[in-house]
């Protein structure tokens, strides 16, 4: 009725508190988290774009080299004489005068290209090769460089492929160069630039302590710092057009930008902690904040355990002893706030009075029992009293002395057990001695025309039970049946039934006479009142009546007919009644 109070219910208070509490914290958790992973973001932001800016800015000035390099490699195809002298060869003396005016000049023009490493130029048709160098190469660089170019221009000869395209990379030993390569019918131009000439200027970008810039080729394979990248972790396959965190733990920020003049990238590995150092206390938050929530949810609950939860356990506690029956139960005093101690100390006065007040209700309960017992045992029936006497007097006619002292004797002591009403229990052994004396009375009135028999155990006669039970059944039958031409036979059986989880005892009442009708039969099993010829309410309901009050329903009453005639009562009582 009352519920278990550490039972889970979806309608506790305990939940209620709980789902409030967490609905107020986890929204502001969120927004504080929130907040802070916008914050990231924004720096996040803010940091490529400003980069980008800055790669923007180195790819744009390379792409303006490259493009200054292809414009004199265009130049030079289509306006420079010397070179058209080569391709057509009027004479061998001016061809030679050609090559050393044009050796000459790509020597003083690749001073103002910076840009570049090296020109080279080579005429078919004499097989002409002439190159120029920026200070920088080394001998050996320049041999593999020549070397590569040499085995290009065979193999374009010989497939006839054109390479008027754009930059492209290529690797050459351990080393990634930049070529670009123009064409005409009888000759090509060219030039390339070592990538690591290139990354020189972007040292001077700030990228923090870990920081990285570097080329990578058309499959975004890193051109330089290869290792460095490859220890870090970081994915270089990203869409460049946006930036993106990659690395152990997205440590680096990725921001690059694609080359207008080749198959090339510029990209800018920065590291997220330099980005965010001026969010340090702000992660920290951020970090500590659902950390903290928990803590904060945690003592809340304690402090509402402590506060709220722990006394209305008590009151409940109560409230479910109470409910069981037991008006004893109170709430000890415990510490608690006004509001729970004023309302521990009401509920507390309420049982009290409660408990004062039902007992009053039993008491008076207890009274009125007791009066309908006393009523039901003082209902007498004013027939057998007239009978009784008129039996006297005919006897008094006669002057049979002897059975008028002896029915005298028999309705002194019959009315003698009559007025003991203030007894609830008598002995079995008085009660069938009343009953033997009044069926001797019966008999007096019924001569030859009533038999009857009594059995009961020795051990069974000090149980006690309630008087006038028996009587009542045996005047039933004696007025139904013994006033028939043929005789009939009453008998009372006593025994002990242990058919039961309890022992009882078993009183049986038989007689050989006509039986109930059966629709009495069905009204008597029914509980209801049958009237007699006078019209009151006793008999078999007055015995019901005292059962119900007397065994509080532990008393069982069966009514029958026998075979093949007769009635058959029988009664199971407990052998320790409550009252």
């Amino acid at each position: 009725m009352y519920g278990n109070p550490a039972q889970f219910s979806w309608n506790s208070i305990r939940l209620k508190l709980v789902i409030g509490l967490l609905l107020i914290t986890l929204p502001t958790v969120s927004f504080l988290i929130y907040n802070n992973n916008y914050a990231i973001e924004v720096v996040h932001n803010q940091v490529a774009e400003s980069n980008r800016h800055l790669i923007s800015m180195y790819m744009s000035q390379i792409d303006n080299g490259l493009n200054d390099v292809d414009k004199y490699l265009t130049n030079l195809i289509v306006n420079d004489k010397d070179l058209q002298e080569l391709e057509f060869r009027h004479s061998e003396q001016d061809r030679i005068l050609a090559k050393v005016r044009l050796d000459n000049k790509v020597k003083v023009d690749i001073a103002t290209l910076p840009s570049v490493d090296s020109f080279f130029i080579y005429s078919i048709p004499g097989q002409d090769y002439i190159e120029a160098f920026q200070d920088s190469e080394s001998l050996s660089e320049r041999e593999e460089v020549r070397g590569y170019i040499q085995r290009l221009l065979l193999e374009m000869q010989q497939t006839g492929e054109l390479m008027n395209r754009q930059w492209y990379v290529q690797t050459i030993g351990q080393n990634h160069y930049l070529f670009r390569v123009l064409q005409t019918s009888e000759a090509y131009v060219g030039a390339w630039v070592n990538v690591e000439k290139l990354s020189i200027p972007l040292n001077l970008l700030n990228l923090g302590e870990k920081g990285l810039s570097l080329f990578t080729d058309e499959h975004r394979k890193p051109m330089t710092h290869a290792e460095a990248v490859r220890e870090l972790g970081v994915d270089l396959t990203g869409d460049l057009r946006h930036y993106y965190l990659s690395g152990r733990d997205d440590a680096f920020l990725v921001v690059g930008e694609l080359s207008s003049k080749g198959n090339f990238s510029l990209v800018a590995l920065i590291p997220d902690r330099q980005i965010l150092e001026n969010l340090t206390y702000l992660r920290k938050i951020a970090l500590l904040t659902p950390i903290g929530a928990l803590v904060l949810v945690g003592l809340s609950l304690i402090l509402l355990r402590n506060m709220v939860l722990k006394p209305l356990n008590r009151i409940l506690a109560a409230m479910k002893r109470i409910g069981q029956g037991n008006l004893n139960a109170r709430i000890e005093p415990h510490p608690s706030s006004d509001e729970f101690q004023l309302v521990n100390e009401t509920f507390n006065h309420m049982i009290d009075q409660v408990r004062e007040l039902r007992i009053a209700v039993y008491e008076e309960q207890l009274s009125k029992q007791k009066a309908e017992l006393q009523h039901l045992q003082l209902q007498i029936n004013p027939h057998f009293f007239m009978n009784s006497l008129n039996i006297i007097y005919n006897l008094a006619l006669v002057k049979n002395f002897e059975l008028i002292q002896e029915m005298a004797l028999s309705l002194v002591q019959y009315f003698r057990y009559m007025f003991r009403s203030n007894l609830t229990f008598v002995p079995l052994r008085d009660e069938l001695q009343h009953i033997r004396n009044y069926i001797r009375i019966q008999q007096l009135r019924f001569p030859g025309k009533l038999e009857f028999g009594l059995s009961a155990p020795d051990y069974l006669l000090d149980v006690r039970i309630p008087p006038l039970f028996i009587q009542t059944f045996a005047e039933n039958s004696i007025k139904h049946a013994a006033s028939s031409n043929p005789a009939i036979g009453l008998s009372v059986r006593i025994d002990l039934d242990d058919s039961g989880p309890e022992p009882r005892l078993s009183v049986k009442i038989l007689d050989t006479g006509p039986g109930f009708a059966e629709e009495i039969l069905v009204q008597l099993r029914a509980g209801k009142r049958i009237e007699d010829e006078q019209g009151e309410h006793i008999g078999i309901w007055n015995v019901r009546q005292r059962l119900g009050l007397l065994y509080g329903g532990q008393a069982i009453l069966s009514l029958s007919n026998a075979e093949p005639t007769g009635a058959a009562v029988e009664m199971l009582l407990p052998l320790a009644p409550q009252s």
